[in-house]
């Protein structure tokens, strides 16, 4: 594995026990042929669902390998929703206590979620401060506390790596398709594909309005959004790739494919309709690559990563109502 100038303890070893140790605390992944959307697409394609997961998306993999190996007793972090929520649930079972930093426009249901587990929600207008900005104040007033990062964290990484283990385990892929915020998702898929020494390609899927991440491989420099980007695939309103996200991104992901919100939409619903499977927006953006670019996928044996499935009951209504 490569050494990462940002995060040396992220070695064969470390992920090795990862591996051997995170597993008995998560649900396996569900990985679904879909014969219908193959014929649609022209491909071979499966889905990776982590809508059932702990608090319903991946974040828990990272959330849970992160807080078990740290002391401290409180924790601040700051999300759209979906590491909130994994934080928070996190915590109630290792007995830790968090306050989580949310947008006032974060999904109703990912906050009332952070609040069933016992997180503490602020939130706050991020026209006026970002969330970085807030966790820093937070952090002032409690200096004891420990700032979990969603992404750019080694321990992060090595516990989303969980995830293409168990898909690459069971099946063989020529493509992985995922999606794309602030890169923890998809710098883990390429430590597991490294890591088992993998010839599948990773290729990711971002927000056409929030495509930080595509504009930065293309240009090989990491490059931020000047403010939090609007789409509607709120797990992807990040400013910018985390610093070690980068650095595993640059050397091992084959392409960002960049997705209007429509095609999103538009991929949410085919999950409804041919999948029987509900997905956040964020979740669907995989496919939306594919409705994007069928004919890069064209015979390829492709699996599409389903990062979570927890969105508002009027938000998905009205997508599903193309409204």
């Amino acid at each position: 594995m490569p050494h990462y100038a940002s995060a040396p303890q992220l070695t064969d070893d470390y992920i090795t026990l990862v591996w051997e140790e995170l597993p008995r605390h998560l649900r396996p992944t569900l990985l679904l042929p879909c014969p219908t959307l193959s014929t649609q697409l022209g491909c071979d394609l499966s889905i990776a669902s982590e809508t059932f997961q702990h608090t319903g998306s991946f974040k828990f993999r990272a959330a849970y390998n992160l807080l078990s190996s740290i002391p401290q007793q409180h924790i601040i972090t700051a999300s759209s929703g979906n590491f909130g929520q994994a934080v928070a649930y996190a915590c109630k079972l290792l007995g830790k206590t968090c306050t989580v930093v949310m947008p006032a426009t974060s999904a109703q249901v990912k906050i009332a979620a952070v609040q069933a587990h016992g997180g503490i929600i602020d939130l706050i207008d991020v026209r006026k401060i970002s969330r970085s900005e807030r966790v820093q104040h937070l952090l002032a007033e409690q200096p004891g506390a420990f700032y979990a990062q969603a992404y750019d964290d080694y321990r992060v990484v090595a516990g989303n790596s969980t995830l293409s283990k168990e898909i690459l385990s069971a099946a063989d892929f020529d493509m992985i398709v995922v999606p794309v915020g602030g890169g923890g998702l998809c710098s883990g898929q390429i430590i597991a594909r490294d890591h088992l020494h993998a010839h599948t390609e990773i290729i990711g899927a971002e927000p056409l309005s929030a495509n930080d991440a595509a504009r930065s491989l293309r240009s090989g420099e990491l490059l931020r959004n000047e403010h939090e980007p609007e789409t509607v695939a709120d797990g992807a309103r990040t400013l910018s790739l985390g610093v070690l996200n980068w650095e595993i991104i640059q050397r091992g992901l084959v392409d960002i494919i960049e997705v209007p919100d429509a095609l999103t939409l538009e991929a949410l619903r085919r999950y409804f309709l041919y999948a029987n499977l509900k997905v956040e927006p964020t979740g669907a953006l995989a496919l939306g690559a594919l409705l994007a670019r069928p004919g890069q996928f064209h015979r390829k044996r492709v699996c599409c990563m389903v990062s979570g499935g927890n969105v508002d009951p009027m938000v998905y209504a009205q997508a599903l109502l193309g409204q």
